[in-house]
């Protein structure tokens, strides 16, 4: 089993060069944001998760957690794991300074939480979901709850949840029961939440928790939806924690992966209601909630990226030592990588995992354009951008995470079979990434309907002539063969979504049955746009070693897997016609 290492050398190039630091800085105006700070904050974090959190990830999936009658307990290492991880100040890199936080871009958090979920996504999903409910009460909450929650949350010393569905809802948050009944300047939340990640443990003194909840009389369905914040413990006015809240985990399920997660069953208000108190305005919880999701979406895409790179460590460390048969051209049994086969699958699961990292950062990169742009115009853009992209970062690379993490049990052969070796882990923690924060399928529609056809295609438009810029200015750092095809997957892109626009409104099932395979061809372009510049960039990088390998690796991208845009093509333009041919009683 590999130990985890990460690829500091390609996160700083990232964010160095194709996020152009110096100039981002700048643009919203954060003159902390140096390249010498990033690499000084880059390489503290990977000591933590390569020394700290990767060892106890193995043993954590095999161990699990358990409910007991004082509440869940976590796997034996993790307590002191977070804790290192909250007092070295990572929970707070990016949060307001008002509430103790560090104030530096998000875009430098993107690299820190890829490191920690690659070394142990188990313990990474709780930072992460506290980081989404402290935004949401950064976003909507009133000052005294501000004042009183987020400098604890930024601090790690408390952490945070989001409650939303239930056993009987689904996706569909519109039929909730949970319920808030007034009771003087707070609420008496009585309902059971399912799904509930890192809804109980004991490794920090309050859980926060952000519930959806319906207030007595509310509208029907979404519209009728508010947001409460509902703590473990209530806190006493001078801050020191009080009773314990009617708040309880009464179940944690046997998942597939993220085994030590703990993934809880809570009941609020079995003896009498839990205290709660809203946050923001009456019947405006979901897009309150939506305030958390969205970062939450990019992560999890960011989760994908930091399962592929340790899936592809371990794939490539076994490819060096296990010796197998000989290779083309030689006589000696010699090691596996020396196999034409066995570099094409390394060479998709890196290509794949660097595409992934540079659309998931430069999508952070436009979360910040977007709240610290010095003018209005700007911060509308990257607004309009960031909707744009975050369904593809979530749902893009979270599906090619899946091939990748398989692809790394494959070139194990049986070994990868067996738990011992780490591959099947990763596989198996990988396959929750499509499922939470919002399907593939949720993301798809979310990508066609609200991105693409609520504006007609403006933000695909100003995305497509994005490319087609920098092929202009960039082009010629690949060649002729190359940058036509990426000329032709762009053009690709383009003809899909206008189809979509024009057919759309007369075929009430085409963007469902067309959404995935645009979605993918979204990806997949993106990927191939996001190489390109690479290749122009790197161009001045510092290290030969470096250089060559990205361009090796940008090259295999754009010949073996950019062509998988026609693919998706094609099946656009086949329409929805097959897909629902067959009544849905005779499937």
């Amino acid at each position: 089993m590999s130990d985890y290492q990460a690829p500091l050398e390609d996160m700083n190039f990232v964010i160095n060069r194709l996020l152009d630091l110096p100039n981002f800085a700048l643009a919203i105006g954060n003159e902390d944001a140096s390249e010498d700070l990033l690499q000084a904050v880059l390489s503290e974090a990977d000591k933590l998760a390569s020394q700290v959190w990767s060892p106890i990830n193995a043993t954590g999936d095999q161990q699990g957690v358990k409910l007991e009658e004082q509440g869940v307990k976590p796997a034996d290492g993790f307590k002191n794991a977070y804790q290192e991880y909250a007092q070295g100040g990572w929970s707070s890199l990016y949060f307001d300074e008002q509430y103790g936080g560090q104030g530096l871009p998000f875009s430098f958090s993107m690299p820190v939480a890829e490191m920690m979920n690659a070394a142990n996504m188990s313990l990474g999903l709780c930072p992460m979901l506290t980081a989404g409910a402290t935004e949401a009460i950064c976003a909507h909450g009133s000052d005294t709850l501000k004042d009183i929650y987020l400098p604890k949350m930024i601090s790690g010393e408390w952490t945070g949840t989001m409650n939303l569905t239930e056993p009987h809802a689904g996706t569909d948050l519109a039929v909730i029961k949970t319920t808030a009944t007034p009771d003087g300047d707070r609420f008496r939340i009585k309902g059971q939440k399912i799904f509930i990640t890192w809804g109980d443990h004991d490794m920090t003194d309050n859980i926060v928790h952000l519930v959806l909840a319906k207030l007595p009389n509310a509208p029907d369905g979404v519209k009728g939806i508010s947001l409460f914040l509902v703590p473990k413990f209530i806190v006493n006015a001078d801050g020191s924690l009080g009773e314990r809240n009617d708040a309880y985990a009464i179940n944690v399920e046997h998942k597939m992966g993220i085994h030590a997660s703990p993934t809880c069953v809570m009941s609020y208000g079995d003896n009498g209601g839990a205290v709660g108190y809203l946050i923001g305005q009456p019947h405006q919880g979901l897009s309150a909630m939506f305030t958390m999701m969205n970062n939450e979406r990019l992560v999890v895409g960011l989760q994908g990226v930091g399962l592929s790179d340790r899936a592809y460590q371990g794939a490539l460390e076994y490819a060096r030592e296990r010796v197998q048969c000989a290779a083309p051209g030689t006589k000696q049994r010699g090691a596996i990588i020396h196999h034409p086969d066995v570099r094409r699958m390394l060479m998709t699961m890196r290509s794949l995992t660097e595409a992934g990292r540079a659309v998931a950062y430069a999508t952070a990169a436009q979360i910040d354009l977007s709240q610290k742009a010095q003018n209005a115009d700007d911060r509308g853009l990257a607004h309009k951008r960031v909707g744009l992209l975050t369904p593809i970062a979530k749902g893009w690379i979270t599906e090619t995470s899946q091939e990748v993490t398989s692809l790394g049990v494959q070139i194990h052969g049986g070994m990868g079979f067996i738990e011992e070796t780490g591959a099947a882990q990763h596989q198996r923690d990988a396959r929750i990434l499509t499922i939470y924060e919002g399907t593939t399928g949720i993301q798809a529609l979310d990508l066609v309907g609200r991105k693409t056809l609520f504006d007609q295609g403006a933000a695909m438009a100003d995305l497509v002539q994005q490319m087609r810029d920098d092929l202009d200015l960039h082009g010629d750092s690949i060649s002729s063969r190359r940058l036509w095809l990426l000329s032709e997957a762009v053009d690709g892109l383009e003809s899909s979504y206008k189809m979509l626009l024009n057919e759309a409104p007369d075929d009430v099932n085409l963007a469902g049955s067309i959404s995935f395979d645009l979605l993918m061809l979204s990806g997949y372009v993106c990927g191939g746009w996001q190489m390109m510049r690479s290749a122009a960039l790197v161009a001045t990088h510092e290290s030969d070693v470096f250089k060559a390998n990205k361009l090796a690796t940008v090259d295999y991208y754009l010949d073996h897997v950019l062509p998988r845009f026609e693919y998706h093509r094609r099946s656009i333009v086949s329409g929805n016609e097959s897909v629902m041919a067959i009544a849905a009683n005779d499937l």
